[in-house]
């Protein structure tokens, strides 16, 4: 039955149109021209031109639209159709990958495979999906996703390595180089599936017999898997090996997490993962051909012998002559580069999900393709702009211990290289003027830079994007930066504005703009007794709607962190208020506001009259006359963010002593149980680490080392804390650290 379905596949198949180079060229162009307008904010218009094709770069587009107002917005209805269009695009991509592959007039390109072009299109909706599957609110979801994202992983490396040959034949490099050798040695020995051996995989070598096990949560083995959504670019000498196996993302076997499948669950026990101290239980995940579960790096992550063998031209380069190669090199970098930055971000707390992914991230590698890819003008090069001004002004804002910052027109990507993300900012600019995302992200560079009042200058624009998406991130950036300035009113107005413009952390706004009124009731107590009253009733108002917002979004079936934290404290200041029979508002404890600009790494974005305000909020509590009384926490709670404001003074001996007296000294049982705040030790372990990293600066090279090893053993007693809340968050500053002190640590080894 199964061959004779296989008969009449063939049949339909070949009955379709051939795939000749003229038509597959012309679909990309006006493919990629429709979703120019993308990164002008004109979805609509990208809409409009995508939909009069039906090639596998027209649904990819379609695709891309779908995940970009997916994960912008976390509409539930938006990302459901994301994952109906990238399935589409998914299916029809691999048609046409094979059909390419089989097609004497299908295009031939000098470097990649046949069909690498819509093994790129089935990898790029296999990651998005894989995003999406991840945002889910459903488990199952996410570890489909996380089943996903390995898979696109392998077809992306394997177009990478095509080049890593290409570059090394260009290069005189022969097949019998050490290099090759090392390389060949490596891809043997790996535990994991060989390039070849999964879909997109385009190595040369001989092929493992050995196949690749699929996800599976029943107690079913799957031996007739759907041949139609096998994708494998493999030599002619392998197809038929091929063709008689099979692997069907669609056909594995999930089910919603809340059922009981205790039943089907298989034999081997999997372990648990854990996600801020719940044990979330997974089916086994088997992605190699042995039991091992240590993540591993691709080969070609391993081993570039030679700059020789990047593949790292000008977009005038005569090796891109064709729009085709063009497009494969530039989807593969943008990518394969944002997946080495994502996964090496993962925190210590979710290390099990990378034996999940059976791979680690290579963030220095992964930014090269992103800056290699930008070069392009073409969506592609738009993506991978927006994915480096993104991360070096969030995620390393965000951070503390990352590399000096490089001034150098092409600095180095490890750290803040400014001119250079000044001048892809001011070139992402002229190539699309209309586009908002772009003045954003000038906000943000603004703010990383302590110019704040220069951020909301540009936020306060009259020219607003046509997209609700774009308008709810500028609405949040606005929100924030107004709690950085201590300017509560807009802080209060603009988070309520973020509840009517998404649906992520309504909770978290609600509470957010709750504790800004509860600074302008202690600011106005003593002078302006019935403003402040007003303040707090409407303070008490907002805080006691949070909860009632609380679980309704989830991320891997898990209630998000920040909603979790939002109803323990406003918790605690009820037991409090009960406890000590006074009203809400005077109950709760050290300014929530300059708590929450810790938790969002604000005070590094602040002037030091901004820090001075932050000091002067903070001091209020130590002024009550019940101060002396105060619980450990609220204490640690009160010299964290004080040390922390004077790290950012430079004053390092004076934050270290406030640590080392205010938290280091506390018995860490007495910051554990009931609404107790728990994430402050191992905070304040992190930021120990972070004062011996800015003192570093300042010293000899012997010095230079002593204080570096110092920052190492502080950031690894963080990393290796027990569960807390806010781990993953706090987590995400700590992997950044431990990323930036393993490079350090190579660089001089290399000196």
């Amino acid at each position: 039955m199964f061959r004779g379905w296989l008969s009449t596949r063939k049949a339909e198949l070949d009955a379709l149109q051939s795939l000749n180079t003229l038509s597959e060229s012309q679909n990309l162009e006006i493919a990629m021209h429709a979703a120019t307008h993308i990164m002008n904010d004109d979805l609509d218009s990208a809409e409009a031109g995508l939909g009069q094709g039906s090639s596998s770069f027209h649904k990819l587009g379609k695709g891309i639209i779908a995940f970009i107002r997916a994960t912008l917005g976390f509409e539930p209805e938006i990302m459901r159709e994301a994952s109906e269009r990238l399935a589409d695009a998914e299916a029809q991509a691999s048609a046409d990958h094979r059909r390419a592959q089989r097609d004497s007039q299908a295009y031939r390109s000098v470097i990649y495979p046949p069909g690498s072009e819509f093994a790129l299109c089935h990898a790029q909706s296999q990651l998005m999906g894989a995003v999406v599957g991840v945002l889910n609110e459903s488990l199952t979801e996410s570890i489909k996703g996380f089943y996903k994202l390995r898979k696109a992983y392998i077809t992306l490396d394997g177009i990478l390595e095509a080049e890593i040959r290409h570059m090394r034949a260009r290069s005189g490099l022969g097949n019998n180089t050490p290099a090759k050798r090392s390389f060949d040695s490596l891809k043997s020995n790996s535990s994991t599936a060989s390039v070849s051996g999964m879909p997109g995989g385009f190595d040369d070598a001989r092929k493992s017999k050995k196949t690749v096990q699929v996800l599976k949560i029943q107690d079913h083995e799957k031996s007739n898997v759907n041949h139609s959504q096998f994708l494998d670019a493999t030599v002619a000498k392998e197809k038929d090996r091929v063709r008689d196996s099979g692997d069907d993302d669609e056909n594995d076997e999930f089910y919603d997490a809340g059922e009981d499948t205790s039943a089907h669950l298989p034999d081997v026990y999997t372990g648990h993962v854990e996600l801020h101290g719940a044990s979330g239980k997974l089916a086994q995940l088997s992605l190699s051909s042995d039991n091992s579960h240590e993540p591993k790096s691709s080969p070609s992550s391993k081993i570039l012998s030679s700059q020789a063998e990047v593949l790292d031209h000008d977009p005038n380069s005569e090796i891109f002559a064709n729009p085709i190669d063009v497009f494969i090199h530039t989807g593969a970098n943008v990518c394969f580069g944002m997946m080495l930055v994502m996964i090496s971000m993962i925190p210590p707390a979710f290390s099990r999900l990378l034996s999940i992914v059976g791979f680690r991230g290579d963030r220095e590698r992964g930014l090269r393709l992103l800056w290699q890819a930008s070069k392009f003008h073409n969506v592609n090069g738009a993506m991978s702009g927006l994915m480096l001004l993104g991360y070096y002004n969030t995620i390393i804002g965000f951070s503390d211990i990352i590399p000096d910052p490089d001034l150098s027109p092409h600095g180095d990507v490890g750290g803040y290289p400014k001119k250079r993300c000044e001048a892809l900012l001011a070139e992402m600019r002229h190539r699309h003027p209309k586009s908002c995302l772009w003045i954003l992200e000038e906000a943000r560079m603004n703010a990383a830079n302590r110019d704040l009042s220069a951020a909301m200058a540009l936020l306060s624009r009259p020219t607003k994007s046509p997209l609700k998406q774009v308008e709810a991130l500028d609405m949040f950036e606005t929100s924030l930066n107004a709690m950085y300035m201590h300017d509560y009113g807009l802080c209060s107005i603009s988070f309520l504005n973020c509840i009517a413009l998404n649906n992520w952390s309504h909770a978290l706004y609600y509470y957010i703009a709750g504790a800004a009124h509860v600074e302008q009731y202690r600011s106005l107590k003593t002078k302006f007794p019935e403003s402040a009253a007003t303040h707090a009733k409407k303070a008490i108002e907002l805080l006691k709607e949070a909860p009632k917002h609380s679980g309704k979004k989830k991320f891997m079936a898990r209630q998000l962190p920040f909603d979790t934290f939002v109803v323990r404290k406003i918790n605690k200041w009820e037991q409090r208020a009960q406890e000590r029979n006074i009203e809400l508002i005077d109950a709760i404890g050290v300014s929530p506001i300059e708590e929450m600009i810790y938790l969002w790494s604000g005070h590094k974005r602040m002037n030091p009259s901004q820090l001075e305000a932050s000091l002067d909020a903070l001091a209020w509590s130590e002024s009550s006359p019940n101060w002396a009384r105060e619980s450990s926490d609220e204490q640690g709670i009160y010299s964290l963010v004080r040390a922390v404001i004077f790290r950012n003074l430079d004053q390092w001996d004076k934050a270290t002593e406030i640590l080392k007296k205010g938290i280091m000294s506390i018995d860490k049982t007495e910051l554990k149980g009931g609404f107790k705040d728990d994430w402050i030790a191992p905070a304040a372990h992190y930021e120990m680490g972070v004062i011996c990293w800015m003192r570093r600066k300042a010293s000899s090279i012997d010095q230079e080392r002593t204080w570096v090893k110092e920052c190492e053993t502080w950031v690894e007693t963080a990393a290796k804390w027990e569960s807390y809340e806010l781990d993953a968050r706090i987590g995400i500053k700590i992997a950044t650290a431990q990323d930036t002190l393993k490079k350090w640590k190579e660089d001089r080894a290399s000196k």
